[in-house]
């Protein structure tokens, strides 16, 4: 595959890696993206896979909870100054509530009936965006429920009740107290909002992404010049710490800095009285994915390859 300066910038922006040693990369792995970030990362060149925080998408993301069941979805607008407009925010706040009985498919919230106006959701859309005169999209839902329990929402850089950046679920499973059950949900759920977490477990983490930190890991240990069997235990040692750093039940704390997450959670079950089970969580982040398009980057980009 040919190196361009598209993948040239796209694996700068995912490994925070510079420009040559970005192009250096794409040419030793034949432009596979993923083996280059895993190439970067064998030299220390790069510290892990993940994107910068540059993405193109506006717009809002909602909240909403009734009884045990939570909902968050995103709604994308071209510009923050959309975001800021009573018509829009009114709209994500209502499809969000819609989402609550409707689920996470974004087909069928779009055949929904949208309240007092004879429209569906997606009608409702297409009628907003002539309206404003700026597209926009529904882009993603997710919803969590627990049978007893609580499901606590939480948004950051809230504009107003429920609407924000970063939307977060958690849900917590107990017959304990639901008052100082919410307040734990809404402790963690700031965790999630801060920490970003990838799985709640272990055992929930996508397999692939653990064979995946394991195959670098090995590589950066065998650079050491350590024997195979001290190669083995510096692996499952950093194994461990990477889990810290992506497993919510793992993660430390951040509101004291020192408790991991599942003694958090079990210190609660003796503090009420019950039993008490992270069910789950959710973290949604406006724009999340969606990179922007740096036009006097792409250029410099081009002219380095051209050298």
């Amino acid at each position: 595959m040919a190196v361009t300066a598209a993948l040239v910038k796209e694996l700068r922006e995912k490994s925070g890696a510079g420009m040559m040693d970005c192009k250096k990369a794409l040419t030793e792995t034949g432009g596979d993206l993923d083996a280059a970030v895993d190439w970067l990362r064998t030299k220390g060149l790069a510290a892990a896979a993940k994107k910068s925080g540059r993405v193109a998408a506006e717009g809002l993301v909602g909240t909403a909870v009734d009884g045990t069941k939570g909902a968050v979805m995103e709604v994308n607008s071209e510009t923050d100054f959309v975001a800021r407009n009573d018509t829009f925010q009114d709209f994500v706040a209502t499809v969000t509530t819609l989402a609550l009985a409707t689920g996470e498919d974004i087909e069928a919230l779009k055949g929904v009936a949208y309240p007092e106006t004879g429209r569906t959701v997606e009608e409702q859309l297409t009628h907003n965006i002539a309206t404003i005169g700026e597209n926009m999209s529904l882009r993603r839902a997710r919803v969590l429920s627990v049978g007893d329990g609580v499901v606590v929402p939480y948004v950051h850089n809230a504009v107003k009740p429920g609407l924000g950046k970063i939307g977060v679920l958690v849900a917590i499973e107990s017959t304990g107290d639901k008052d100082k059950l919410t307040e734990l949900g809404k402790q963690i759920a700031m965790h999630v909002a801060a920490a970003a977490p990838q799985s709640l477990s272990t055992d929930d983490l996508d397999p692939a992404a653990i064979e995946r930190e394991r195959s670098v890991l090995v590589e950066q240990a065998r650079d050491s010049g350590k024997p195979e069997e001290i190669i083995e235990k510096m692996v499952e040692g950093r194994l461990r710490k990477f889990y810290q750093e992506v497993v919510l039940l793992e993660q430390t704390f951040v509101v004291d800095g020192e408790t991991r997450i599942a003694k958090v959670v079990e210190n609660a079950g003796k503090d009420l009285g019950a039993p008490v089970k992270l069910a789950g969580f959710c973290r949604v982040q406006l724009g999340e994915g969606i990179e922007r398009e740096e036009s006097d980057f792409a250029a410099e980009v081009a002219a380095t390859l051209a050298s």
